[in-house]
């Protein structure tokens, strides 16, 4: 396993589409541990291929909670309830964060690392990062959702100075 180097804002790879990944093989599953332990050393709760350079649709979430830890392949939503308001940010946008809509429910459709189909049923926190990795597959950022008036860019060593709002 190796940590990868992170995508930031500015690079023209996240806006890029995923390619749909065709075989899971070594390389696909040696991938998806670099990307958990890349997440893992930023304390994210997400990470999507492009987001490590790699345009395939592969995701990674850990909500550091028994048995919500996935990597899913090729994964789609095929059906949303309801909305919620989140604050929300991401490993390539370090210390920028804004109130983003939604679905509060999710239903998920992929495969896990063994090739089987997997459906994840979702909601609240998992709702919000399947939805906002899936988003960067289809090279849409949280900063294009985020609500006008909400983006706060934080300065890492003052929690409370604000440099802009969008």
């Amino acid at each position: 396993m190796a940590i990868r180097n992170l995508r930031y804002e500015d690079d023209e790879i996240l806006r890029k589409k995923s390619r749909e990944i065709e075989v899971i093989d070594d390389k696909i599953k040696e991938l998806a541990n670099d990307m958990m332990e890349t997440m893992h050393k930023w304390d994210g709760l997400g990470l999507a291929g492009p987001q490590v350079g790699v345009l395939k649709r592969i995701i990674v979430i850990d909500l550091y909670e028994e048995g919500m830890q996935f990597t899913l392949i090729n994964p789609v939503v095929v059906k949303t309830k309801g909305t919620q308001e989140v604050e929300e940010g991401c490993l390539s946008f370090p210390n920028k964060f804004g109130k983003v809509e939604r679905p509060k429910e999710v239903t998920v459709e992929a495969l896990d690392l063994d090739g089987k189909k997997v459906k994840i049923k979702a909601k609240d926190l998992l709702a919000q990062a399947l939805c906002h990795e899936i988003d960067h597959l289809n090279g849409v950022l949280f900063t294009d959702k985020v609500k006008e008036g909400t983006l706060e860019i934080v300065n890492p060593n003052n929690n409370n100075d604000v440099k802009g709002k969008k």
